[in-house]
């Protein structure tokens, strides 16, 4: 690896596990090679081809917790846009760029990721990249202005939300139904 990009900023790109083919941010990373700014890539990109580029690592899949290094470590995050993607970022501070996944170029299913996206991109959440131009001026300023890139970590509270949990499931487990509350004639027995 060349030393200018050895010291480059990392950008780390997620597509997440999904068995859909998600070729287009794929493209994107190699076209961005082209513009000569060095950046290293580490890309997650699950079932679909890796990609090309200087300075590029890939792997179809990262365990958790080197995914979560790599998210801390990354300068740029870019991700689908599936809720876990999203809220891995969010969780370490980054604010994500998002690229969701479209239905109609074979990417899922539906389109819950595109309205999910959206919805997070208005309320200020995530970055929103629906076009290799939004990518390319995302991660671009991203390189430029990481403070603009920055969100509140997100604190789990996982212990606290089992117990929640495990109230709840309790809580409607020991309830009676309403079909045991209604009297036995209405039921149709005498």
């Amino acid at each position: 690896m060349p030393t200018e990009t050895r010291n480059a900023p990392l950008v780390l790109v997620t597509v997440g596990t999904d068995h859909h083919p998600f070729t287009r941010p794929m493209g994107w990373i190699e076209r961005w090679a082209d513009t000569g700014t060095p950046v290293r890539w580490l890309v997650q990109h699950g079932h679909t081809p890796e990609p090309s580029a200087p300075g590029l690592r890939a792997a179809p899949l990262m365990p958790h917790e080197e995914l979560q290094a790599a998210l801390r470590e990354a300068a740029v995050v870019v991700c689908q846009g599936g809720p876990g993607s999203i809220m891995d970022a969010r969780g370490v501070g980054k604010m994500p760029i998002v690229v969701p996944r479209r239905s109609d170029l074979g990417e899922h299913v539906d389109d819950h990721q595109v309205r999910f996206s959206r919805r997070l991109g208005e309320a200020g959440l995530v970055r929103l990249a629906e076009t290799e131009d939004a990518f390319r001026s995302l991660v671009s300023a991203a390189l430029l202005r990481p403070e603009r890139f920055v969100a509140e970590p997100q604190v789990s509270d996982l212990p606290g939300t089992v117990r929640r949990f495990g109230s709840l499931v309790e809580e409607l487990m020991t309830r009676p139904t309403r079909r045991a509350l209604l009297p036995l004639r209405r039921r149709g027995r005498p």
